[in-house]
């Protein structure tokens, strides 16, 4: 169960941000690289629980090859379609005025509450679970690859929903936006909101997969 947890979060993120970032107003020339970081950092991060696939065709390649046991091929493969599923969804949401995206106002953006509340939670936990993945567990312990994995993780999500909330992911950069005028004082809340219980929810996703250690 704790593989396939893994597999529906790579593949979420990898299809998310493909969206978030594809999908006009997107990032541009700057996609490719967005979703590179996202594909990388999500394998960092799960790639010493379930080997990091989040692609079926992977998963069939790596169980023809003998890495992956029989048992394991569905389960895999129904988890990276269930996170691609949901993760279209979201973007869907996202991009087709289900949510409006963040407005300027007086100079200093104020972002929509719902949208910026998801891009903020979304990438907060992505955030926190690549750090908690590859800076405390056992399994990347040594690791040397563990400050690009998590630089590129808010590279990433800049270039994905940036443009919805700012890309704090941070309370201390939220306080930061807010003195500086980019962000107005009235949506602080959003992210500490967001970014706290994001923080939250990959701590018990974490120790959920990895255990107490």
């Amino acid at each position: 169960m704790k593989k396939y947890l893994v597999e529906f979060i790579g593949t979420f993120f990898l299809v998310f941000t493909i969206g978030m970032t594809v999908l006009a107003p997107g990032a541009g020339d700057m996609a490719p690289i967005a979703i590179g970081c996202a594909l990388m950092v999500m394998i960092y991060a799960g790639g010493h629980v379930s080997g990091g696939h989040f692609n079926p065709a992977v998963t069939l390649a790596v169980f023809l090859r003998g890495k992956c046991p029989a048992g394991d091929v569905v389960p895999y493969m129904g988890a990276q379609l269930a996170g691609a599923t949901v993760a279209a969804l979201a973007v869907k949401a996202l991009k087709t005025g289900l949510v409006a995206k963040a407005a300027a106002l007086g100079g200093a953006m104020s972002p929509e509450i719902l949208p910026a509340l998801l891009a903020e939670f979304a990438f907060t936990f992505a955030l926190a679970w690549v750090v908690l993945n590859v800076a405390t567990a056992k399994g990347t312990s040594g690791n040397s690859f563990y400050g690009a994995a998590i630089g590129m993780t808010v590279t990433t999500g800049a270039y994905a929903v940036g443009g919805i909330s700012g890309g704090a992911f941070n309370p201390a950069v939220a306080l930061g936006i807010c003195i500086m005028g980019i962000v107005s004082w009235g949506s602080i809340w959003i992210y500490l909101v967001a970014c706290f219980a994001a923080a939250a929810v990959a701590a018990t996703v974490y120790k959920i997969v990895n255990g107490a250690e």
